[in-house]
């Protein structure tokens, strides 16, 4: 018995029966030997975390774009605390802690540059739509590795794909992600909007605050609590009731103050503006796109797709530098 075999059997041994176990996994689009030391959720986290798109997501807004400080949240770090918290609940009920870590590491895989803000622009744009948890799917199916892909296994696809859609994960695991996701970007959000004078922390409204706690420290503790109290041997994750009450009400005072707020929102014309500006580009310029995507049109990919694709994947800085290299008059040198 190799390594990964005794570490599937030490699953079957100490996780709840509800737990998603890697020897049961569905598997993957391609076939693969097995590795003799990591479970197959093992070899996609670190496919995940090795990946060009989840180093790009260091300089991808999450909320405050450019921000004037060191403190502020960015679309990895944000990655990180979604996981963190997720595998603390995982472990907490017994579930498969790897199977989470990888799902939560690639849920936003495919977001655009400048955040939310971004993903809008580039919806207007597509006439087919653009979602950032479909794009996410496409990198990890078709985009990473020079068209390849990273063949991840049929449970960490789900749950990239419905950590924020109507449908919910298929395992345990991604649902945790999936609350776990929203836990994450309400409370570090409410902190970087505070470190940015946007709101402070009695602006909130007292009747959520009183419920899940008066820092972010204590809402992030009530939150966990509510999901793995209610949640042990139940075979579903749940939220108390009250508390996700209070959680939904947060979320619509920090869409209402923060994400909607003029201060925050006022930089949004400006990306849509380069990223429209970008769109048309390269559309007209089919040559300046890179080898890959001029590959896939040739395979069959929409010019759209091919320009949306490689949109998505750029950085705020590289998107901006791209920007005033095609348009920001240049002085004359002799």
């Amino acid at each position: 018995m190799n390594i990964r075999e005794k570490q599937e059997m030490k699953e079957k041994s100490d996780y709840s029966p509800y737990a998603s176990f890697s020897m049961n996994s569905k598997g993957r689009v391609r076939p693969e030997m097995e590795c003799d030391i990591r479970t197959c959720f093992q070899r996609d986290r670190d496919r995940i975390l090795h990946s060009k798109s989840f180093r790009r997501l260091k300089d991808k807004t999450q909320v405050f774009m450019s921000p004037k400080g060191d403190h502020y949240r960015t679309r990895l770090t944000h990655t990180l605390e979604v996981s963190q918290t997720a595998r603390t609940v995982a472990r907490a009920l017994d579930l498969n802690e790897t199977l989470t870590e990888a799902i939560a590491l690639g849920h936003d895989l495919g977001h655009t540059p400048f955040g939310h803000a971004g993903e809008y622009a580039l919806n207007r744009l597509c006439s087919n739509g653009f979602k950032h948890y479909e794009q996410s799917i496409r990198v990890v199916e078709f985009l990473e590795k020079d068209g390849k892909g990273l063949n991840l296994t049929y449970e960490v696809k789900d749950g990239i794909r419905n950590h924020s859609t109507a449908n919910m994960p298929h395992t345990l695991e991604g649902k945790i992600v999936r609350l776990s996701d929203k836990i994450a970007y309400i409370n570090h959000d409410i902190d970087d909007a505070i470190r940015g004078k946007v709101l402070k922390e009695e602006d909130l409204p007292k009747e959520e605050t009183d419920i899940l706690g008066h820092s972010v420290r204590e809402r992030i503790n009530t939150m966990v609590r509510a999901i793995i109290t209610p949640s042990e041997h139940t075979g579903d994750i749940i939220m108390e009731p009250e508390i996700h009450k209070a959680m939904r009400s947060l979320r619509r005072f920090m869409f209402e103050n923060v994400y909607l707020n003029p201060v925050c929102k006022r930089e949004d014309e400006k990306v849509y503006y380069i990223i429209s500006a970008l769109f048309e580009h390269y559309q007209s310029h089919i040559e300046e796109l890179p080898e890959f995507c001029q590959k896939n049109i040739d395979y069959g990919t929409s010019l759209e797709t091919a320009v949306c694709d490689y949109i998505a994947g750029m950085t705020d800085r590289y998107a901006i530098e791209k920007f005033r290299e095609y348009y920001e008059p240049k002085f004359w040198m002799v």
